[in-house]
């Protein structure tokens, strides 16, 4: 499960950002949103919201690029495009296979190496307190090199720097080296990212084709975020034949290019919707936002079916406010002991600490002329704010008190308009 996640100089965060699902257990609102990892908790859920170009889709996109860097897909991370600083740093604490991990590297953009690479186990005593052991150190900046498996250390010096060390040197001679490769391509092989603007429908399509039992899954949480639906099902080549005949559809193409990605046309015009016995191609005759719940349905079900961690840019895009909390409270139910959604939204209506989130669930973006930051809703205290579980945080949002809240001088847009029209 995912712990924290820190950067600086990366992307639009100028300075060091940090976002963290670790759950503070004083809080008693909620049990069931966060579960038990080793000896802490983690948060099951959070939302990060705020003002458009503020850092949400740069969040996800760290994630994503942090994933890719455990994988060892050979890519780098981005610098902040106002800074003159090369070096990128980035940091993230993850629960694997009974272990508590913290993994953190240092970019050098202009070079495109990593100049610093470090691996460490983090032990928490009865009493709370924290041991970071190093496991692995690459710190070329310093000229500092540990290896558990002591015979390594020479060979860092001299190796490549285009990746980190686990895609450099063959782990299966060192078991130190082989132990961290396996925590940390198990931890981020279960990380899914996904853009509601630009959201496949392959993996639906491809669970549909599957076993009844996981066809049925799909077709079920399809069917219940629509009421008027009858039946959501992959049909045959036979069947779409007599659809489409019975349809009168030509030369006609799903309006959402963006769900056709990875997918071609004629697989998804077998994806037929059942209306009072009527069968239609979803792609041609569904809305957006049920077309949207379809191509979800198979992330949502994947993630909570296997301890997946879910990512998701504009979860509330296309979707309706009742639609996107039914999913977070899926993931924050009691059933659910490791899956994660973390997902960045608009509706403020999710700003709700009464029905739906801790306060450490909700996160807030804010950008000012400065600097960009990242903030949660845990730090509003009832004693320094009086912000409290049973406020009404969308009106306090909504009057500026969290910041992350947008100014649009759109009148004088107008005026300039007319006055030039």
């Amino acid at each position: 499960m995912l712990l924290s996640l820190k950067v600086n100089n990366c992307l639009i965060y100028n300075s060091e950002v940090e976002f963290s699902m670790r759950a503070n257990m004083h809080y008693k609102r909620f049990p069931d949103n966060a579960t038990k990892v080793g000896k802490i908790y983690a948060l099951k859920t959070a939302v990060l919201i705020g003002p458009n170009n503020s850092g949400k889709t740069n969040f996800v996109r760290i994630i994503e690029t942090m994933k890719e860097i455990m994988l060892g897909r050979g890519i780098g991370l981005n610098r902040n495009l106002f800074s003159k600083n090369p070096i990128v740093d980035a940091s993230i604490s993850f629960f694997e296979d009974g272990e508590e991990n913290l993994f953190e590297i240092k970019y050098d953009v202009l070079k495109k190496e990593y100049v610093y690479e470090r691996f460490a186990k983090i032990e928490r005593d009865v009493y709370k307190n924290v041991k970071t052991t190093d496991v692995l150190l690459r710190d070329s900046l310093n000229k500092l090199y540990y290896s558990e498996d002591a015979e390594i250390a020479a060979a860092m010096k001299v190796a490549a720097r285009n990746n980190i060390l686990i895609y450099l040197i063959d782990t299966e001679e060192f078991p130190s080296l082989k132990r961290i490769k396996k925590l940390m391509t198990d931890f981020a092989s279960r990380i899914d990212v996904v853009d509601m603007n630009n959201i496949p429908i392959k993996k639906t399509i491809d669970m549909l084709k599957s076993s009844d039992e996981v066809h049925q899954k799909v077709a079920d949480f399809v069917l219940n975020a629509d009421l008027y639906l009858d039946d959501f099902k992959y049909s045959s080549d036979d069947e779409i034949k007599i659809v489409l005949k019975d349809q009168n559809v030509g030369d006609v193409k799903p309006q959402e290019n963006a769900l056709s990605a990875v997918a071609p046309l004629t697989e998804m015009l077998h994806l037929t919707s059942v209306y009072k016995g009527v069968k239609v191609p979803s792609m041609l005759f569904d809305s957006t936002g049920t077309k949207k719940m379809a191509a979800l349905a198979s992330y949502v079900i994947e993630a909570l079916e296997n301890g997946r961690i879910l990512v998701i840019d504009e979860l509330d895009n296309s979707l309706h406010f009742r639609l996107t909390r039914a999913i977070i409270a899926l993931f924050n139910n009691e059933l659910n002991h490791d899956a994660q959604l973390i997902a960045t939204v608009h509706d403020v209506s999710l700003l709700d600490c009464q029905t739906l989130f801790r306060k450490e669930q909700i996160w807030f973006t804010h950008k000012d002329r400065e600097n960009t930051y990242l903030y949660s809703l845990a730090e509003f205290t009832t004693e320094k704010t009086g912000v409290r579980d049973t406020s009404d945080l969308s009106e306090k949002y909504r009057k500026g008190m969290f910041g992350a809240l947008p100014e649009p001088d759109l009148f004088q847009s107008l005026l300039g308009v007319k006055k030039h029209g």
